[in-house]
């Protein structure tokens, strides 16, 4: 398809290719990561959106988390865990612009974003995730047919894993994986939400 051949096109089936680009991708070094933040000082805000409420947090390279809930406290509680080590403070005024432009995107998903992100994870689950950010607006891929196009057809599982771990909400377009049925799977931020993403997309 289209979509797979534009993921086969950027190299996303190389895993000599990933770890050349693995330093514009990953905002820490795998130690870091491990360390679950150690040293990193992150800044976030929480807003109300359409879909309920949304936590933007980024550190000094870029965007490191977008949460979707319906409780501003559960969401502020899931940051502090997945960045148990990192300094982690309310955003100053000036982070408003950041924020209102996730939530641009959360309203009208085909406009995409131009936000750097600090995107953190193995080295599969970041080669995943660039891959996710190839597929376009109101388009979808399996599970199946992203593992191929990352030329790993028997690794749909890790994919599925590598989707569910996924903090960047929206910006990292997991709600674009769906079942080989075409059927709409779990989401971690509600099925509902993945399904109002793609409808809106559809629309666009």
């Amino acid at each position: 398809s289209r979509i797979t051949d534009a993921i086969y096109e950027a190299g996303f089936n190389s895993t000599g290719r990933f770890y050349e680009q693995s330093k514009e991708i990953l905002g820490m070094t795998p130690s870091e990561y491990r360390k679950a933040g150690s040293g990193q000082a992150i800044q976030f805000a929480v807003a109300e959106c359409s879909l309920g409420h949304v936590l933007v947090a980024a550190t000094e390279i870029g965007v490191c988390a977008v949460l979707l809930g319906d409780e501003p406290q559960a969401l502020i509680d899931d940051l502090e865990q997945r960045f148990s080590s990192a300094k982690i403070d309310l955003a100053d005024p000036g982070f408003e612009a950041t924020v209102e432009a996730v939530i641009s995107v959360i309203e009208a998903p085909s406009k995409g974003c131009s936000l750097p992100l600090d995107i953190r994870g193995t080295a599969f689950q970041n080669l995943v995730w660039r891959a996710l950010r190839s597929i376009p607006p109101g388009q979808t891929l399996s599970y199946s047919e992203l593992a191929s196009a990352l030329g790993k057809p028997t690794a749909s599982r890790a994919v599925a894993g590598a989707c569910a771990a996924n903090q960047i909400a929206v910006l990292v377009p997991c709600h674009r994986i769906v079942r080989g049925d075409g059927s709409i799977s779990g989401y971690r931020w509600g099925v509902q939400r993945k399904k109002e993403l793609l409808r809106r997309e559809a629309l666009e």
